[in-house]
């Protein structure tokens, strides 16, 4: 079974490694003398470089889109839905919070067809995100004075700047964070004019 975590084993090693030195000073033999792996073995799994700091986004990318199909798929008002994705994303984005400040540095540095294919899977995130805006703008709930691609990214260039400013270690815990500032952007989107 230990072939298994070879993957895994790569990843951690890539990911500490690109943090440390950066993803353009860092070579494949030195990720695999940190995993204890041979360059077969995480060759095996990751067809280059360039697919490992793929695959170290691509986790983030599945895991958050297959929790906003729950949570959608789940039901609720569009309020409490929203809340709940917006806490998802905040949450998983903390979990990997590294791995996300890895690769927002290094993005430029992926193959062309790897860019667009996370420009593409994000774009699509973003787009279920702002459908839920819009039916609570539908609904009355949510303001219409601003455009609905400027309130996508207000939100989200708060989940990307995270990794200045958050610390696990810090007086505020994962989850405490992320309801507040989920609070503060559900806050800044209802409609001044709209019931309570």
């Amino acid at each position: 079974m230990k072939d298994s975590h070879v993957a895994d084993d790569v990843t951690r090693a890539a990911v500490e490694l690109f943090a440390r030195q950066g993803y353009a000073n860092t070579s494949v033999q030195q990720i695999v003398e940190a995993a204890g792996v041979t360059k077969g073995a995480m060759y095996h799994y990751f067809e280059s470089k360039d697919d490992l700091l793929f695959g170290i986004y691509e986790r983030l990318l599945t895991l958050q889109k297959a929790h906003l199909d729950d949570i959608i798929g789940r039901g609720g008002t569009v309020d409490e839905v929203l809340r709940a994705v917006c806490i998802d994303v905040l949450e998983t984005s903390i979990d990997s919070m590294e791995e996300g400040a890895v690769f927002f540095r290094s993005l430029n540095m992926l193959s062309a067809p790897r860019r667009q294919e996370v420009t593409r899977r994000r774009r699509a995130y973003h787009d279920e995100f702002a459908e839920l805006i819009s039916r609570g703008q539908a609904e009355g709930l949510y303001r219409t004075d601003i455009p609905l691609a400027m309130l996508v990214a207000h939100f989200f260039s708060d989940v990307h700047y995270l990794s200045h400013w958050y610390s696990p270690e810090g007086p505020e815990d994962k989850t405490l964070v992320a309801e507040q500032l989920t609070d503060l952007f559900l806050t800044s989107l209802r409609r001044t004019d709209a019931a309570p």
